[in-house]
């Protein structure tokens, strides 16, 4: 069963691939230093967008894996002074053994992916953040071992982690709920969609959320999305309407008072810390995946 070349949706793996890939993480980070997968090679990773989690967990796994971090920002590339996206990846390709991208433009990222001779990793785009699925299906197996049958309840903006979380959740057998307001939903997924939060939440394992404004939202439309999402945060009379065993995770960063309160980001009924370490260690498993081919262990 061969690896795939690229990483842009999740849904290149399949199930076997995915749960493969979930085990292997859960052994790296029971002993970080044990692989050396990337002695030797370098991993190019374009940062076209701010990023805590993104940056550290990828600079940091890479580093652990025994390879080269090679950090890009926009201001140090040609492709802000007019270089097609074909051209930088035919480059990159000379010199990394992976590329990670993450952009507000899914066009770039799809151009990466169509020229790169080296396999393309989606760091986050606007319709996909794959890698975060990863860590959330890893942070569900630490809690539950078998979460094949398991239902995660997203409650707030459908967004791109939404869409990711569904698709690859799929994959594992994780049943996924979203829960959004008329004009925040999104229809392209395998989930299971509600308007209703306490409905999407009644009997789940999980409650996740994720910020609803970001940088790029002017005032008028922060204050509208504020508006309509207030019924969607995640309070601990929320959390009352999930089994007793549930947790509540969040993609990070967090805004306590709006998409979810301090109590539950820093109280007993959450992961959401070890949901942002697992980011690493999920990572590195997909990295050992897509450079197998080319250590000849595909």
């Amino acid at each position: 069963m061969p690896a795939p070349q690229h990483f842009i949706t999740g849904a290149e793996l399949d199930a076997d691939r995915l749960d493969l890939l979930l085990h292997r993480a859960a052994a790296l980070k029971e002993a970080p230093l044990s692989s050396r997968a990337l002695e030797g090679r370098t991993v190019a990773l374009l940062f076209n967008k701010p990023s805590t989690r993104t940056r550290t967990s990828f600079e940091s796994g890479v580093f652990e894996l025994g390879g080269h971090p090679m950090i890009l920002r926009p201001d140090e590339m040609q492709l802000t002074r007019g270089e097609s996206v074909k051209d930088t990846a035919i480059v990159l390709s000379r010199h990394a053994a992976i590329i990670g991208l993450r952009t507000g433009d899914e066009d770039e990222l799809n151009g990466l992916a169509e020229h790169a001779a080296v396999p393309v990793v989606n760091m986050l785009s606007p319709g996909h953040h794959p890698c975060q699925a990863l860590a959330d299906l890893l942070t569900l197996k630490e809690a539950f071992g078998d979460i094949e049958g398991r239902t995660i309840a997203y409650v707030g903006d459908g967004n791109n982690v939404a869409r990711s979380l569904a698709v690859i959740g799929e994959l594992a057998g994780v049943r996924v709920r979203i829960a959004a307001p008329d004009g925040y939903q999104i229809t392209d997924t395998p989930a299971e969609l509600f308007t209703d939060p306490v409905e999407a939440v009644k009997g789940a394992d999980a409650v996740y959320t994720d910020v609803w404004v970001s940088m790029s939202d002017d005032e008028s439309s922060a204050a509208a999305r504020r508006e309509a999402l207030a019924p969607y945060a995640i309070t601990d009379k929320l959390m009352s309407h999930a089994k007793p065993e549930a947790f509540a995770l969040h993609c990070l960063p967090a805004h306590p008072g709006e998409e979810i309160t301090e109590s539950v980001l820093y109280g007993e009924r959450q992961r959401i810390w070890d949901q942002a370490e697992n980011r690493r260690h999920a990572q590195k498993a997909l990295l050992e995946l897509l450079v197998s081919p080319q250590r000849g262990e595909g």
